[in-house]
């Protein structure tokens, strides 16, 4: 005889209360999601639960000195060009002037 349908439900809970199994939730962008389709398909993975969890056990196998470079998000290097520089400079300058106008407006101490 089968088993109903809460029969069913009650068994997978009873089986991931045992192995003390727990759901990890994960949102990611397109790009991101590609790149896991991609490592699925490269490694004939169907399900990505197991394709993540492969990948954790494969990372932490590789210790602390193998994992904690690819832990490193991507920094972004910001370079700022002469004329961009020049015009922050500009804008500050003008800045410092504006205040010094008004605290002296404003009769405040200088100092």
């Amino acid at each position: 005889m089968a088993m109903s349908p809460k029969e069913r439900d009650e068994k997978r809970r009873a089986k991931a209360a045992r192995l003390q199994e727990e759901d990890l939730r994960l949102k990611v962008r397109p790009g991101t999601k590609q790149a896991l389709l991609e490592l699925m398909e490269w490694a004939g993975i169907e399900e990505q639960g197991e394709a993540m969890t492969l990948m954790i056990h494969h990372l932490h196998g590789l210790g602390p000195g193998g994992a904690l470079p690819l832990l490193e998000p991507p920094r972004h290097e910001i370079t700022v060009s002469p004329a961009v520089a020049r015009k922050l400079q500009q804008f500050s300058a003008a800045q410092a002037l504006r205040l010094d106008r008004d605290q002296i407006l404003l009769g405040c101490d200088h100092e």
